[in-house]
């Protein structure tokens, strides 16, 4: 991770502009336990382009890790109007195994809830 973020952060500043490598440094900050890092670099990724899937899954898990159900609910609500789920697949591959549990479980009860 570390030499991903190193990577990452010198494809950022070639090319401020560059949204996949701002994702790519979250995802390399993520795993190396920096997740306020992480959840700055996001909202600044997502001020830039706010209708993004990829960025908002991974804001829902960082919010769902903090505790922060509604949020995490409202954003993954936003990537389900959105439309483009096909990012969240990829992105189980990046979380840690506890926080893709959370995720699951998460998702889960709230299926439960709506079927219910």
């Amino acid at each position: 991770a570390p030499g991903v973020y190193q990577l990452a952060s010198l494809l950022v500043e070639l090319d401020a502009s560059d949204e996949a490598s701002r994702i790519l440094c979250a995802d390399a900050l993520y795993q190396m336990g920096c997740v306020e890092e992480a959840h700055k670099l996001l909202l600044l990724a997502l001020s830039r382009n706010p209708q993004r899937s990829p960025i908002l899954a991974r804001l829902a898990l960082l919010q769902l890790k903090k505790g922060f159900m509604y949020d995490g609910n409202q954003l993954l609500k936003k990537v389900i109007r959105i439309g483009d789920t096909s990012c969240l697949l990829p992105i189980m591959d990046i979380f840690k195994d506890e926080d893709r549990a959370l995720m699951q479980r998460h998702c889960h009860v709230r299926a439960v809830t709506i079927l219910k």
